[in-house]
């Protein structure tokens, strides 16, 4: 998606392409080779996500089937990799951000990712093809797929962060041309990966289901390899972006000097402190709590230099995104269920297309990508332009009025589950299945298309927003960071919500009491835990609003 924030903060960058390379290629590239780069890039992004989903959207069947975990157990497994496997990229994009460079921290990742896709192929090839439990596998199958699904999070660590803000590296925001062509490169980018991932959910996951798990494994590890190899051979096309000259400092270090001035001259009493060094432009835009940062503009006595005022606007810049981070944890932990509650409603219902041939439950998640696709280009063409004659702003919304929205589409999205699976909980009874938990009940697996759609509806206002706002309110530097804070923020609410699921486990008695999860999906509750989330939900809504009012978007000079 095209955004005001990327648009303002690439106008910052500046730009080299591998000027001094062997083959002595020309500063500027054609228009066609930019954009032969540019697909590059995008089928990497297209082959990861074909890989986390080939994993990742079925996880809970493979947990509760071969390995023989209970419901509650492989829910709290599923979100937990998921949680760390989009927390483990703010780690990714420090190294690739102050270190390698996006194009290393790719390559090397995407290494660690095939070994590890590698091993879990493996591991699967050990235990027998079933998604009913059998017996338990041995401790060493069980110690090998949990090495390699943690060795897959590590790869993608480096891989998720640095990609797309690689990709857009190849557009220069100052030229009227590439300005036009990065517009077309992240409405294909996000097109692309949607494509990608409904492509995985509806052919990977019937083959794990029906065909073999160790081949439903092996088909994302082949494409990360296949990936990998494109990308290295598109190397000469690429365009490589690099700081100015003069900011020979480490932004990190740059950044936390800050700090540690400020906090050195809070201590420091007046006499200790020269006149204030505040150059031309203090930070205008810091809000008054955050005027502690402003005294390391302040020179001590003793000679020692103090900060420039923009390294105290972007270290400002940085904080004011925590109080706005904390409450998108909100919709990241009902966000979390639809890899693992969601799916196993299906398993449950009625799921057969055609005669013979049934749907598997976590092939409706395509549905999340599906709507995306379809929503993505009623926003752009209809709401957009709407919002722009409503409101003046360029992008229609603003990008905090874009996560706000999705919010309260998750909230309702929850109330929608909850409601569909007291109605599944009520026709198990009427039908005498209470205590038949393997005998599929008379209720269609269609009933649960409006929590998918909404559930896209949401991702296409919240996931895309947070997204252009984290991109674009870090300081120049650090877009990677940028991009991990957004996917930290997903990393921490997968975390959140497999804490919540094992507290409530435990509270309600397990798999021997009244669990609300327990492995007899027809004696859980899960519309209880539905509507605790809605509530969760809401309430993280009505706090982002509040800090929402208050918050001030990053200046950019020269927009």
């Amino acid at each position: 998606m095209t955004t005001c924030g990327e648009t303002s903060l690439l106008r910052e960058e500046e730009y080299v392409t591998d000027a001094v390379d062997h083959r002595g290629f020309s500063a500027r590239r054609s228009n066609t080779r930019r954009r032969r780069a540019a697909w590059f890039i995008i089928g990497v992004e297209v082959a990861e996500r074909f890989a986390h989903y080939g994993i990742g959207s079925n996880l809970i069947s493979y947990l509760t089937g071969p390995l023989g975990q209970s419901t509650a157990v492989a829910a709290a497994n599923v979100n937990a990799w998921s949680g760390i496997s989009t927390i483990l990229p703010v780690l990714g994009a420090f190294v690739a951000d102050a270190f390698l460079g996006r194009y290393r921290t790719i390559i090397i990742a995407s290494l660690i990712y095939v070994l590890g896709l590698a091993f879990l192929t493996s591991s699967a090839f050990m235990i027998p093809n079933t998604t009913e439990v059998t017996s338990s596998p041995s401790s060493f199958v069980n110690a090998l797929f949990f090495f390699s699904l943690y060795l897959v999070a590590i790869g993608q660590s480096g891989h998720k962060p640095c990609v797309q803000a690689f990709g857009a590296d190849q557009f220069d925001e100052k030229n009227l041309q590439e300005y036009r062509d990065r517009s077309s490169f992240f409405n294909w980018w996000y097109f692309s990966i949607c494509a990608g991932i409904s492509l995985v959910i509806l052919v990977v996951v019937y083959i794990q289901e029906y065909v073999s798990w160790a081949l439903g494994f092996g088909i994302p590890c082949v494409f990360m390899v296949i990936s990998l190899v494109l990308f290295v051979l598109g190397r000469r096309l690429y365009r490589y972006s690099k700081r100015r000259q003069v900011e020979e400092t480490n932004p990190f270090t740059r950044i936390g000097r800050v700090f540690l001035l400020a906090f050195k001259n809070q201590r420091l009493s007046s006499s200790e402190l020269c006149i204030a060094e505040l150059e031309a432009n203090p930070s205008q835009d810091s809000p008054e709590e955050l005027s502690f940062l402003n005294k390391a503009l302040l020179v001590p006595n003793d000679g020692e230099m103090s900060c420039k005022s923009r390294d105290v606007e972007d270290a400002t810049a940085l904080v004011k995104l925590i109080p706005v981070w904390l409450t998108t944890l909100s919709y990241a932990i009902p966000y979390a269920q639809y890899m693992t509650f969601f799916t196993k409603q299906g398993v449950t219902m009625e799921r057969t297309i055609f005669p013979g041939v049934m749907i598997p439950p976590a092939s409706l998640q395509a549905l999340i990508s599906l709507s995306i696709i379809v929503f993505v280009l009623i926003y752009d063409r209809v709401l957009v332009p709407m919002g722009k004659s409503i409101t003046k702003d360029p992008c229609g919304i603003t990008t905090l009025k874009r996560i706000g929205t999705g919010m309260v589409i998750a909230t309702l999205t929850m109330v929608v589950a909850a409601l569909v699976e007291s109605k599944r909980l009520k026709t198990a009874k009427e039908h005498g299945l209470i205590d038949q938990p393997n005998i599929t009940g008379p209720m269609s697996i269609w009933w649960l298309f409006p929590q998918y759609i909404l559930l896209g509806l949401a991702d296409l206002h919240t996931l895309v927003g947070m997204q252009e706002f984290f991109y674009s309110q870090v300081p120049t530097e650090l877009r990677s960071i940028g991009m991990a804070l957004y996917l930290s923020a997903l990393g921490v609410g997968s975390l959140l919500s497999s804490l919540l699921i094992s507290l409530i486990d435990l509270t309600t008695g397990g798999d021997a009491g009244d669990s609300w999860f327990n492995s007899n999906l027809n004696r859980a509750h899960l519309d209880y835990f539905y509507y605790l989330l809605a509530v969760v939900s809401a309430v993280g809504f009505f706090t982002f609003l509040f800090i929402s009012r208050s918050y001030t978007y990053r200046r950019v000079d020269g927009v």
